[in-house]
This record gives structure tokens, C-alpha cells and sequence, in this order.
């Protein structure tokens, strides 16, 4: 069984890694949608609270990140 839930990008930021050749470390933090469609209002529904944190040293997968944009993130046993 896997669970969807749908979360919005509230901040990025960047900062230096401490081992200086890998870059920059990217922060990614999400909450659950909470309004603006019908599809949003279902999912705050189930899902009213939570932080997804992320963090990466690749700024391709950093970038893939937009301020304010929305991603469904699915929980599948592993």
C-alpha cells in the first residue's frame, strides 16, 4: 500500500559545504498544501500538517526545486 500526499515548496536556501569542492548544499523545505483547488482542499483534508526537509549537494537536483511550487511525494514501502 502507498500513501500520496501533495506538498509546496516554502523555502530553498544554499550554503557552502564543508568540503568546499563539493559545492553548495541545497535546502529544500515543503508543507502540505492547505487551499487553491479542489485537489489541494483533498488533500489538506488528509494531510494537515507535516515538513518534508531535503538537502543535496547537486545543484541540478537542487534547482528542480521552485519557490512556491507544488509536488506530490508518494510513501511506498520499501
Amino acid at each position: 500500500m502507498s500513501v500520496r500526499a501533495k506538498f509546496k515548496v516554502v523555502s530553498t536556501t544554499q550554503r557552502e559545504h564543508w568540503d568546499k569542492q563539493k559545492g553548495q548544499i541545497h535546502e529544500i523545505e515543503m508543507h502540505p498544501v492547505t487551499s487553491g483547488s479542489p485537489d489541494n482542499d483533498s488533500f489538506y483534508a488528509a494531510t494537515p500538517g507535516g515538513v518534508v526537509k531535503l538537502q543535496t549537494v547537486s545543484d541540478d537536483a537542487g534547482k528542480q526545486f521552485a519557490l512556491g511550487a507544488e509536488y506530490y511525494v508518494d510513501f511506498t514501502p520499501a
